[in-house]
Parts: structure tokens; sequence; C-alpha cells
């Protein structure tokens, strides 16, 4: 949690189709049954850092035959938005969605639930120092199985650091496989599959603190 945000209110622009926050949403959305969809029939892991309300996933999941077979853990802070994904989880019936109030900045909250096939950074980016950009990327192998993908987001607000961003990930051993950057506004969307072999579970410690 950060001081200055009211992250239940954050989630309104969500009601309004035409804004960014939602065409975020959908392109995030998008690429996740894509995903799925490539993997027709497998038992996967989902792992999702500050999920907030759930909405990428779990909208995903409530639409598909096929959402027993994913095993979820959200992990977010703010109680009010655990309760929201809580009950829109049990409302679709999502029996294998673990929602966990907990910092997802401290590794120690991934406990049981990595290593992941899917490990979701939508919001997480553009929240963080640039310095604890580079240091979540470096500990994603740690928290991901053999050939498992990371969905990011980011603005290309200036300075845009997107760039680096992408540079960070195939330092860290992972291959870009999409890169979304609508012209007429300024959020991004990353997809990135680890072609490194996968780190051993990470040690406790801290890979972000949330400045915004």
């Amino acid at each position: 949690m950060t001081d200055g945000v009211d992250w239940l209110e954050w989630h309104a622009d969500y009601r309004d189709e035409s804004s960014p926050l939602s065409r975020r949403l959908r392109m995030v959305q998008g690429r996740i049954e894509g995903w799925l969809d490539e993997r027709p029939g497998d038992p996967v892991t989902v792992v999702s850092a500050c999920a907030g309300q759930g909405h990428d996933l779990i909208e995903v999941l409530e639409r598909r035959a096929d959402a027993g077979r994913v095993h979820a853990t959200l992990i977010e802070s703010d109680p009010r938005n655990v309760d929201a994904a809580r009950t829109a989880a049990t409302a679709a019936r999502l029996a294998n969605v673990e929602v966990r109030q907990a910092d997802a900045g401290d590794l120690t909250s991934y406990r049981d639930a990595a290593p992941a096939d899917l490990v979701l950074m939508a919001g997480v980016f553009g929240n963080i120092s640039d310095r604890h950009v580079q240091r979540t990327i470096s500990a994603l192998p740690h928290l991901c199985r053999p050939e498992a993908t990371v969905i990011w987001t980011r603005s290309r607000r200036t300075p845009d650091l997107t760039g680096t961003i992408r540079a960070w990930f195939t330092e860290a051993g992972f291959t870009e496989h999409t890169f979304d950057a609508p012209d007429d506004v300024l959020f991004s969307v990353g997809v990135h599959r680890l072609t490194r072999a996968p780190q051993p579970p990470a040690p406790a410690g801290r890979i972000f603190d949330f400045i915004v």
C-alpha cells in the first residue's frame, strides 16, 4: 500500500469501456486467453502480483469451460480489493483461484504459489522505481517454471522505460513473444517467455516497493 492512492477507487475506470485502463485490461486478457489456448488440456499454474480485484484473470476464467485446469494465486495487499477478488472468484465458481492478502514486493508472499507457468505483472512496473523494476525482472526466473510466460504492462510516458525493460528481460533469460504499444494511448503490454533454465526458489527478501 502507498499513501495518497485509493486502490479501490483506482478500479473505477474499468467501468468506462473506452478508458485506457479498460483497453489495457482487454489487451492483457487477450494475451491470457491466447496463452491458455496454446496449452489445451494442460493443467497450469498462474501467479498474479499486485492483482487488485483480479479482473484480468478472473474474467477470462469465468467464461472458459476449461477453467478448472488453472490453479492461480492472486497476491494483493489492499483488503478491500482482496474481498472484491474473492467475491468475484466465488461467484464464478473458481475453486482453484486463491486470493492471498500479502505484499507482492516480498518474495515470501509467493511461497507455495511459485514457480508458476504464467506470471502476471500487470500494473506493477509503472508504480515502482526503475531500480526495483530491474530487480524484479532479475528475480522472475526464480518464480517461473520451465518455459514460463510473463505478461507485464508499463506506460510509455516520458521518460519511456519500456525499451530498457525489454532489454532487462533479455538479460534475465527471457525471449520476447509480443510487445503491444498502441499509437493512440501510452500503455504497453509485453509478453516474454523464459528460455533459460529456471532458477531455484527465490530466497526471502524484497524485490520492490510501490512509490506512487
